[in-house]
């Protein structure tokens, strides 16, 4: 059986001034992970926050919270972000040398482990790596900024990661663009997580259950047509 379409919306386009409360609501809404993007004005064009703000938003939220680094170096900061409370970190292929020894490291804290690709990363470069992933983070949008548009191209990658993880538990998570127009290109071809940030963090508190339906909903009926 396939596994279930998680909605998981990103802090980085909820209202900053008030995180600990937009993080309970989308928690309330449906939301089924928590994402947090962690940014460092260097690996990526913007700087978010730390391992602290993530303990801080800790006591208001029980769901996953996905903890994705676009940092570099990664490695000195894994044990923080996993004592702060992140149940999955994933890294960039491209942020280090040593991949696989990352991947050891999130494993070895007792932590899932993700591994995300930029859109001109191809496929093959986490070949190597997929005995020690949970989860394959595929950027449809170059990482740095919320509310970019969604790179169509990368639905190919997707269908092809699906193809080589065939067999193992791991997840294959979407992150950019994502809405409920876009949902059912990436659920056809084999995702499971959708990042959302501004397709639910839009039109206020009230809007955000029936934001994350709509995004679930169009992803669900898409699964039918996946091949």
């Amino acid at each position: 059986m396939a596994n279930p379409i998680l909605i998981a919306p990103s802090i980085l386009a909820a209202d900053f001034a008030r995180l600990g409360e937009e993080v309970r609501a989308a928690d309330t809404a449906g939301a089924d992970w928590i994402h947090l993007d962690v940014m460092d004005g260097h690996f990526v064009p913007n700087i978010t926050f730390g391992p602290d703000v993530v303990k801080a938003l800790r006591p208001h939220s029980a769901k996953v919270f996905d903890v994705h680094l676009m940092i570099t170096p990664a490695d000195p900061y894994l044990e923080a972000f996993a004592k702060a409370g992140a149940d999955v970190i994933s890294v960039h292929a491209e942020a280090g040398p040593h991949l696989h020894r990352s991947l050891q490291a999130i494993r070895g804290l007792g932590k899932k482990a993700g591994v995300a690709l930029n859109p001109a990363t191809p496929a093959s470069a986490i070949a190597h790596v997929l005995d020690l992933v949970d989860l394959v983070v595929v950027m449809t949008v170059n990482p740095g900024f919320g509310g970019q548009a969604f790179i169509g191209s990368q639905v190919e990658k997707i269908a092809e990661i699906r193809q080589m993880i065939a067999g193992r538990d791991i997840l294959i998570e979407i992150d950019g663009g994502v809405t409920p127009a876009t949902a059912p290109q990436v659920a056809a071809a084999g995702a499971t997580v959708l990042v959302a940030g501004s397709a639910v963090f839009k039109g206020g508190t009230a809007a955000y259950a029936p934001n994350i339906t709509a995004i679930r909903q169009a992803a669900e009926t898409a699964r039918g047509t996946m091949v």
